[in-house]
């Protein structure tokens, strides 16, 4: 006799619970967001913080800080103005309105500079804390450095672009930095570092100026002095403004896609455990990679019969005589005296 054909088993391919593709059983992880296979979108137990709110007034105070620097850095164009009208009316007194323009547009600037800085140490802890959650996630260096990194003498310079690479990293499913970070943390050293030598070489020159002009010469040394000050603070302006609008893409992009993951938390592609039945997997579950079956129809169950219902026994009324037994007749007559 020859034997029945084998069934083609069936085998359902599952999805990641992190960005809903695909996996193969050949690979250990998602080859799109590199989450284990079957593993949830954000590991069970372990805490998660919010990083939208805060990644977005973290942005708002970057870019009112570079604002307010850049206003700062062209305050000597009021200075080249001021000290011609100066020149001109012969009065030394008005050179100080362009001293008094440029403290007051750096006051404003120094408030801001703290605030964003406050504001991005809170994200940059919060955004490395989540990524602790996140399967598949590869933290280089601890929680705690989301904060040190920024206040730690000479660590300042290489531990957060640390920090947010890796953030980026396990958040944009990379498994390189992104260039943008590149571009965020070059631009910000040579702001910090050209901003702080520019600053001290105008202190230097502004102390040698004389204190109060009285011949052209004078006024001319001061004309000098603020455009020799606005060729140097190009630079550091302009690497200011790369900084900040590269640094906020980035807290947009890792804030969007750490909520997104978050939301995830409760799978999207539910993986419940598979029930064996004869012959394959019931129908209805999800089968796990690589495991193969046939689909077995479901099993007809028996339904419970309805039993008979007794009648009540009738009840006697206390005001009715019981009823006398009836007697059956004999056969053959009544019976006389």
């Amino acid at each position: 006799m020859r034997a029945p054909p084998r069934r083609t088993p069936w085998t359902v391919p599952m999805l990641c619970q992190t960005c809903g593709d695909a996996t193969s059983p050949s690979f250990n992880e998602c080859q799109n967001c590199y989450t284990p296979l079957g593993q949830p979108a954000v590991t069970p137990g372990l805490e998660t913080h919010a990083v939208r709110g805060i990644g977005l007034a973290a942005s708002i105070a970057v870019g009112v800080t570079a604002a307010f620097y850049l206003l700062s850095a062209l305050a000597p164009v009021a200075g080249i103005v001021l000290a011609r009208q100066a020149e001109r009316d012969g009065d030394s007194e008005v050179l100080f309105g362009a001293l008094l323009f440029e403290v007051a547009v750096s006051l404003p600037f120094v408030v801001a500079y703290l605030t964003a800085a406050v504001l991005v140490i809170i994200w940059t802890w919060r955004a490395r804390k989540n990524i602790d959650a996140f399967p598949g996630a590869l933290p280089v260096l601890g929680q705690g450095w989301a904060i040190a990194g920024w206040l730690v003498p000479f660590a300042n310079f290489v531990v957060p672009v640390r920090v947010v690479a890796n953030i980026a990293r396990d958040s944009l499913w990379r498994r390189s930095t992104p260039w943008l970070v590149v571009v965020w943390w070059a631009a910000w050293l040579v702001f910090s570092v050209g901003e702080r030598l520019f600053s001290r070489k105008n202190d230097l020159e502004y102390a040698q100026l004389p204190e109060t002009a009285v011949d052209p010469a004078d006024y001319q040394a001061y004309v000098d002095y603020y455009q020799s000050a606005l060729g140097r603070n190009a630079i550091p302006a302009i690497a200011c403004v790369v900084a900040a609008a590269s640094f906020i893409v980035l807290i947009r992009k890792i804030s969007a896609a750490q909520q997104d993951r978050i939301a995830r938390a409760t799978p999207a592609w539910p993986y419940a455990p598979v029930t064996p039945v004869p012959g394959g997997f019931a129908p209805g579950t999800n089968v796990p990679a690589g495991a193969s079956g046939t689909f077995a129809p479901p099993q007809p169950q028996p339904q419970p019969q309805p039993q008979p219902v007794a009648a009540p026994a009738p009840q006697a009324s206390a005001d009715t005589p019981p009823a006398s037994p009836q007697v059956p007749p004999v056969a053959g007559g009544t019976i006389g005296a």
